[in-house]
């Protein structure tokens, strides 16, 4: 199984500074490398990572917070491989919990340590890829969705650590009715600031060839419904060679609304 994955972010069109991170990384029991915005490579020797982080806080502490929550990620998920390697056991739930609750300590110490800092807090919605399988950790409001290629549509996996979000589950609210919610942003979960425990999702998918998978900030779904993410990500016509599909999906977003920072992984099984 190879991977195909391609990432972009954009300020938006309000905010002066970018609070969103994002991170492609490939990892074996020898070797870290961090991945450019757009690539392809096989799982045959090596395990994979992407993640989309959205930060907040005063100052430029929002920005300083998904950063540390992606930088977190280049140190602790490699040593899973490592482990699995040496035939230790350890499940992808407890390393991603692990791995959480390490980038909330991270954050809520240096929020009490340093005024600049304080309060600082982050979403991080976390896909890792194994031959034949995606497992996700996931807190805040990022979003992680998921393509199939057998069954068609688009489905989000992740979700929402908001009050509207657990309406939009429970049938409660429409997609319509919770994009347009006066409180849909208002977290009750999330890394860091004032948050005393950390509950991530954690999950796993079988995946093959044909299938996609997205992560994205906030700022793509309040430009972007669910259909017409679906449209951008299987156009009718082919990709062209070396075109991004992240890219395209978060230039449109911005153009639809663009209020606040934008970001995207597309992560394609071929």
């Amino acid at each position: 199984m190879s991977l195909h994955w391609s990432g972009w972010t954009d300020v938006g069109k309000v905010r002066k500074n970018n609070e969103d991170s994002f991170l492609g990384l490939k990892f074996d029991a020898r070797e870290v490398q961090r991945l450019g915005k757009i690539g392809t490579a096989s799982t045959a020797h090596a395990d994979f990572a992407f993640a989309v982080s959205d930060g907040m806080g005063g100052a430029l502490a929002g920005e300083y917070a998904s950063q540390i929550a992606v930088e977190k990620i280049t140190t602790l998920l490699p040593k899973s491989f490592g482990q699995r390697a040496a035939g230790l056991d350890a499940g992808f739930d407890d390393v991603l919990v692990e791995l959480f609750a390490q980038v909330h300590r991270a954050l809520a110490y240096l929020g009490q340590s340093y005024e600049e800092c304080h309060g600082m807090e982050t979403t991080l919605s976390l896909c890792w890829f194994t031959p034949g399988w995606m497992y996700f950790g996931h807190i805040g409001d990022s979003r992680i969705y998921y393509l199939p290629a057998r069954e068609g549509g688009i489905k989000q996996i992740s979700h929402d650590d908001t009050h509207v979000g657990w309406l939009f589950r429970n049938g409660q609210l429409n997609e319509r009715e919770a994009r347009t919610h006066p409180r849909r942003n208002v977290l009750q979960k999330a890394l860091g600031g004032g948050n005393q425990f950390v509950d991530p999702q954690v999950g796993a998918v079988g995946c093959e060839p044909g299938d996609i998978f997205l992560i994205c900030s906030d700022g793509l779904t309040e430009g972007l419904y669910n259909h017409h993410a679906l449209d951008l990500l299987r156009p009718v016509q082919p990709a062209k060679a070396g075109e991004n599909p992240a890219q395209r999906l978060v230039l449109e977003a911005v153009k639809n609304d663009g209020r606040d920072n934008t970001t995207a992984m597309v992560i394609q099984v071929v």
